[in-house]
């Protein structure tokens, strides 16, 4: 008789529920979905129709942001300056806005592009350290924005640019539904073109893939050059939605939310993949969380501490997966 191979049973609910990797795939869906629980049952006024497009609203530029972050990460690299760069897209719509709509938009992208070009080439090329490459637009870049302004506010007037921010198509607010939009965009980039594969191929081992031959180069400088598009994108929206242009405190931080959304959604830090709807995830559940402790009278210092244990906690998480 000729013995038969017995296949291994299929894990149990409990076997997974202890597997890391479930964690870092599923983990951001179930706490969106708990902290909107929580909100139900607790939050008075939380789950209305206003109070979900409020939210929404707010979550839209970091979500875009994230996108292009998330593009950056799945190379292994990282972007500090995307604050700097949606204050460099804010300091120049005003200064554009003269000669219509359309070409100051396509002025304020530019400059996105340009600041990505310059990391990607820094990084590609140069060979810095993304951290460090990046340092210095960070710093730098808000400089610039703070000379082109001169230092000071200015209103936004143009009806075109003002409707960007607070207008809606079909019930749905217009940067939500551009980050929606984008959040497609970049999930069909990754998963259905050969610069998607050629991203994860780079972050996972990027030797090996300019061994296979891949643009390892012009790869690395791509992302980065749509990371700094995404982000001016990111900076014409809030202007729009604020109703002012103003670089000293526009995208303040904004690197910091953005990173978070991505590593909380999955993402790797070692690069070699990119959750899209994860980061549109990890963003949405930063969002609901710090609304959920204003609401319930906590300070803002609370949500931040909050962000840095779900920070440590999906860190770990991959750390434990890769370990296994």
């Amino acid at each position: 008789m000729t013995a038969q191979a017995t296949l291994p049973a299929p894990p149990g609910p409990l076997a997974r529920l202890r597997d890391p990797a479930w964690y870092q795939e599923y983990g951001v869906y179930v706490a969106v979905a708990a902290v909107l629980a929580f909100n139900a049952l607790f939050t008075e006024h939380f789950m209305t129709a206003d109070n979900l497009r409020t939210q929404l609203v707010q979550v839209a530029p970091v979500v875009i942001v994230a996108l292009g972050m998330a593009l950056v990460i799945g190379t292994e690299g990282i972007d500090l300056s995307v604050g700097s760069t949606m204050a460099l897209a804010t300091a120049l719509l005003p200064l554009y806005l003269g000669y219509g709509l359309v070409p100051a938009l396509l002025v304020a992208l530019l400059a996105g592009a340009v600041v990505g070009a310059v990391n990607g080439t820094l990084v590609s090329l140069v060979g810095l350290q993304p951290i460090v490459a990046t340092l210095a637009l960070f710093v730098g870049g808000r400089g610039l924005a703070l000379v082109m302004a001169d230092g000071q506010l200015k209103q936004i007037v143009n009806p075109d640019l003002l409707a960007l921010g607070t207008g809606s198509c079909l019930g749905v607010p217009t940067v939500v539904l551009i980050a929606a939009i984008l959040a497609a965009a970049v999930a069909l980039l990754v998963r259905r073109t050969t610069f998607g594969r050629m991203i994860v191929a780079v972050g996972g081992n990027r030797s090996a893939a300019a061994l296979a031959g891949l643009p390892v180069r012009r790869v690395l400088t791509g992302v980065y050059v749509l990371c700094g598009v995404l982000a001016a994108l990111a900076g014409i929206l809030a202007t729009a939605r604020l109703t002012a242009s103003d670089p000293s405190s526009l995208g303040t931080l904004m690197e910091l939310s953005a990173i978070t959304a991505v590593v909380v959604g999955g993402t790797s830090l070692d690069g070699g993949s990119v959750r899209v709807l994860g980061t549109v995830a990890g963003a949405l559940l930063m969002q609901l969380l710090r609304a959920t402790l204003v609401k319930h009278d906590l300070p803002d210092s609370t949500a931040q501490i909050a962000q840095a244990a779900i920070i440590i906690a999906a860190v770990y998480v991959a750390r434990e997966r890769r370990s296994r």
